[in-house]
């Protein structure tokens, strides 16, 4: 009898969790952050883990107790697996058939795969104090336009991404049009091309340190990168451009969403398996035979005057 009220009590004080893991890059994890209070409304006695490939996004949520950094997690199992009470969101809402064939947000993927109600949220973004001042590193002058002209993961042999990144005849033609009346600082990597009249942000920076640079400008021209993540989040409505990923899925209402003309050639898709175009820019994929075709500059240009 008394082992068995000892093992009853050890199971009443059991502490219950809740392990949401992501991976990716710096946009997906902001974009996460939309379903944090969701989650957490849905499992209020659990504990929340976080297992994250960008911990500091998640690190000053009230929700969240705890982060660990993807391949950073140690006695992990025996802390929050082995005989606890333990529900893991480990599903990647990348492969759900909505997400592949272009017909929901991202965001809404992940609701279904979690059995969440899916109400439209929003990514945010919580700065501490320190975190907040660094926007202060970024004023100059004149007001600011943020030219997000490169993202995502830095490519060995090629610099441009055609399926995500800013073509850069139409990022010159922005520069030649706004340089007079703008500080346009360019975000982009060291191997990426810095253009002339701008000041170009290639540095290694923090998450916050990036994200800061949206909190001074007046004019934002983003990709579909992280930046226009964080600008939702921080309720910053920017001109988006967008060429092989689509606005429905990756985007936000809050943006004006700018997509790429289709293009005149069917695309060539060899190598292509449950998505269309690879997110690196393979050559061999571009169907478009040059940039006038692509975007109608003068279509991009309207679009950051009415923001």
């Amino acid at each position: 009898m008394k082992v068995g009220y000892q093992e009853k009590v050890q199971e009443e004080v059991q502490e219950k969790y809740v392990v949401w893991h992501i991976e990716g890059g710096l946009g997906k994890n902001i974009a996460a952050t939309s379903l944090l209070s969701t989650i957490k409304n849905k499992y209020p006695d659990r504990k929340f883990i976080m297992v994250a490939s960008y911990p500091e996004i998640f690190l000053n949520f009230p929700e969240i107790d705890r982060v660990y950094p993807v391949g950073h997690s140690p006695y992990f199992y025996q802390d929050y697996i082995e005989d606890k009470d333990t529900v893991v969101l480990k599903h990647e809402g990348y492969f759900q058939s909505g997400h592949i064939n272009k017909q929901q947000h991202l965001i809404q993927s992940w609701c279904e795969l979690f059995n969440l109600e899916y109400t439209n949220q929003q990514p945010v973004l919580l700065p501490n104090m320190i975190q907040k001042q660094f926007m202060f590193n970024w004023t100059r002058e004149k007001p600011v336009m943020v030219l997000h002209t490169n993202g995502g993961a830095i490519q060995d042999n090629n610099s441009y991404s055609w399926t995500r990144d800013m073509p850069p005849a139409l990022a010159m033609h922005i520069i030649e049009k706004y340089s007079q009346d703008y500080h346009i600082l360019q975000i982009c990597k060291n191997q990426n091309q810095v253009y002339p009249g701008v000041e170009a942000i290639t540095q290694p920076l923090t998450n916050f340190e990036l994200v800061s640079i949206l909190a001074v400008s007046q004019k934002r021209v983003l990709i579909d990168s992280s930046l226009q993540h964080a600008a939702a989040a921080m309720k910053l409505p920017s001109t988006v451009l967008w060429v092989g990923t689509s606005p429905k899925v990756f985007g936000y209402d809050l943006h004006n969403n700018i997509k790429s003309n289709p293009p005149k050639h069917k695309p060539k898709l060899l190598t292509s398996y449950l998505f269309d175009y690879d997110f690196v820019g393979d050559p061999v994929q571009c169907p478009y035979d040059d940039v006038f075709e692509m975007f109608d500059f003068k279509k991009v240009t309207d679009a950051i005057d009415r923001i």
